[in-house]
C-alpha cells in the first residue's frame, strides 16, 4: 500500500510540475515568480523520490514514467490555456431592427491592436482561429515557450506603445477630415481586432449611437488575415439589419502618399550628406510560406509596397545598391543579413524602418531592432532605427484619401442625378 502511494504521489508531482511550468511561461509577469518557484521546488522533490525511494529497474521505469505524466501535464495546462474565454467587454445592442439612425456616418477605425502590458488573450484568439481554419502555426506542445517569449519582449521594453499611437492617429485622421471636409456630423470609433475597444463594440456603439452609414478604415498595409477577420468581425454584428450602408477601404500598400513618407522621413535625417552613402532597409512582417496560398495578397502587396518605396527612394538620389528589403519572419533575406550587405558597400550610416507596420508595438519596438543590430558589423557603425508608421502627417492623409475614396461614391450616387 505504501508502495503504490509513492507511485501515486510521484506521478502526481510530476503531472503537477509540468502543468505550473505552464502557468510560469504564460502566467502575468507578477505571478510568474510564484509559479516559478514552485515548479523548482516540484522538481527538486521530485528528483529526490527518484534518487532515494527507486532502485535498480523500478527507477528507469518510474523516471519514464514521470517524464510521460510531466508531459501529460503539460499538455493538459496548455490546453487549458488555450481555452481561455475572450474577456473583453461588448456593449448591449439597443437599436430596433428597422431603425434607419439618424442619417449621420461612422468611421470604424479598424487596426491591430496590441494590449499595452502582458497579456496572451490576442494570441489564444489567433491561434484558436488558425485551429479552426486547420493553418500550421505554432505546434500545440510549443505555444507556452511562445508567450514566455512575447512576455520576455514586454519585460524588456516596458510596454506597447501601440494603443496609444493608435488613439493619437485617431485624434489625428478625425481632425484632419474635418478641416478638410467641414463635416462635423461624422463620427469616429476606434477598434482593434486584439485589444479593446473590440471591433464588435466599435460597431454596436456606432449603431446604438445613431449611424446610418459605416465607413471601415483598414488601418493595414496588405490584404491579410487581419482584414479578414475585421470585416467578418464588422458584418458579425450584421449592421445590414439595421439598413445601414457599410463600406470597407483598400489597405495603404499601393498609397504613393505613404510611400513617399518613409523617402521625406530618410531626408529629414540625412539633410545636407550624401545620399550615396546612406543605407536603408525596410524589414517587413512576412508569413509562412503555406500562407500564402490562401492570403496570397499579403506577402505579394508587402514586396510591391518595399519596391515602390525603393524606386522613391532612388529618385530622391539614394543608390540602389544600399537599399535593401528583409523580413522579420517566415522568409528571407533575414534583416542581419542584408544590414550586413548595405554596410559592405561602404555607406556612413544605416536607417531602418518597420515598413509594414501601423503603430509601434512589440514588432517594431523590440523583435525588429534586435534583428537588425544582429547585424556583424563594427560598433561604432550608426544602425538608426525610423519604427514604424505613427502618427505622421503622409501616414494620416493617406487613411484620409482611402475614406475619400469609397465615400465620395456613395455620396453620389445618394444624391441621385442632378
Amino acid at each position: 500500500m505504501r508502495r503504490l502511494i509513492l507511485w501515486i504521489f510521484t506521478l502526481g508531482l510530476a503531472l503537477l510540475l509540468g502543468a505550473t511550468m505552464v502557468q510560469y511561461l504564460v502566467t502575468h509577469p507578477l505571478r510568474m515568480s510564484a509559479y516559478l518557484a514552485f515548479s523548482c521546488f516540484a522538481l527538486f522533490l521530485l528528483m529526490v523520490i527518484l534518487a532515494r525511494a527507486f532502485r535498480g529497474g523500478q527507477r528507469l521505469v518510474a523516471i519514464v514514467l514521470s517524464l510521460g505524466a510531466c508531459t501529460a501535464g503539460w499538455y493538459v495546462m496548455t490546453g487549458v490555456v488555450l481555452d481561455r474565454e475572450d474577456s473583453r467587454p461588448m456593449p448591449e445592442l439597443v437599436r430596433q431592427e428597422g431603425d434607419p439612425g439618424d442619417g449621420h456616418t461612422a468611421v470604424i477605425y479598424l487596426t491591430h491592436g496590441e494590449p499595452p502590458v502582458y497579456d496572451p488573450i490576442s494570441w489564444i484568439n489567433q491561434m484558436n482561429e488558425f485551429d479552426e481554419q486547420g493553418l500550421r502555426f505554432i505546434p500545440f506542445m510549443a505555444r507556452p515557450l511562445f508567450f514566455y517569449r512575447l512576455r520576455q519582449s514586454y519585460l524588456r521594453v516596458g510596454k506597447s506603445d501601440h494603443q496609444e499611437r493608435h488613439i493619437a492617429m485617431l485624434r489625428s485622421l478625425e481632425q484632419a477630415y474635418r478641416q478638410a471636409t467641414g463635416d462635423m456630423e461624422t463620427r469616429f470609433h476606434l477598434s482593434f481586432l486584439d485589444d479593446n475597444p473590440r471591433v464588435g463594440a466599435a460597431v454596436i456603439n456606432a449603431l446604438n449611437d445613431g449611424a446610418s452609414r459605416l465607413v471601415v478604415t483598414e488601418v493595414f498595409v496588405t490584404v491579410s488575415s487581419h482584414t479578414a477577420e475585421g470585416e467578418h468581425q464588422v458584418m458579425e454584428m450584421e449592421p445590414e439589419a439595421y439598413g445601414v450602408e457599410v463600406l470597407f477601404t483598400t489597405p495603404l500598400w499601393d498609397s504613393e502618399t505613404l510611400q513617399q513618407m518613409y523617402v521625406d522621413r530618410v531626408n529629414a535625417q540625412v539633410g545636407d550628406a550624401d545620399r550615396s552613402k546612406i543605407g536603408v532597409l525596410l524589414v517587413a512582417h512576412g508569413q509562412p510560406d503555406e500562407w500564402d496560398e490562401i492570403w496570397p495578397l499579403q506577402t505579394e502587396q508587402e514586396m510591391l509596397f518595399g519596391d515602390r518605396i525603393i524606386e522613391r527612394l532612388v529618385a530622391a538620389g539614394y543608390s540602389r545598391e544600399n537599399l535593401g528589403k528583409g523580413w522579420m519572419s517566415f522568409k528571407f533575406p533575414k534583416p542581419a543579413t542584408e544590414a550586413e550587405r548595405i554596410h559592405a558597400n561602404g555607406v556612413d550610416k544605416l536607417f531602418f524602418f518597420s515598413y509594414t507596420i501601423a503603430a509601434a508595438g512589440m514588432h517594431s519596438q523590440y523583435d525588429i531592432p534586435a534583428l537588425v543590430y544582429r547585424a556583424n558589423v563594427p560598433d561604432d557603425f550608426p544602425i538608426i532605427d525610423l519604427g514604424a508608421w505613427g502618427n505622421d502627417p503622409k501616414a494620416i492623409q493617406a487613411m484620409l484619401e482611402n475614406i475619400d475614396v469609397v465615400m465620395e461614391p456613395a455620396t453620389a450616387a445618394s444624391a441621385g442625378p442632378n
